[in-house]
């Protein structure tokens, strides 16, 4: 038996469900909601500011980029085994 009191092999049932954020988090949530500024808001009002330093302006940039553009994720390859990449065109002949 485990520590909590499980049968080993026997899967977790109950609890909150995947995904579903918790109180303190729900309640944080809705008060930068509220504020009307959001982190996010304000690095990208700094961003558009023309008479922002460079600098800031460079820091702004970098700090908002992750939470507006994926990061990209590699393909794969090896030196030994490259990636093949096949593309093909309906309007071929």
């Amino acid at each position: 038996m485990s520590a909590r009191g499980r049968p080993k092999g026997i899967p977790k049932s109950g609890g909150r469900k995947p995904g579903t954020p918790n109180k303190t988090n729900a309640a944080r949530v809705a008060a930068i909601e509220a504020s009307g500024l959001t982190p996010l808001d304000y690095m990208l009002e700094v961003l558009r500011d023309p008479d922002a330093a460079k600098e800031r302006r460079a820091w702004a940039a970098v700090s908002a980029a992750p939470y507006v553009h994926p990061r990209l994720t590699s393909i794969g390859g090896t030196p030994d085994q490259p990636v093949e990449l096949v593309i093909t065109w309906a309007g071929a002949k």
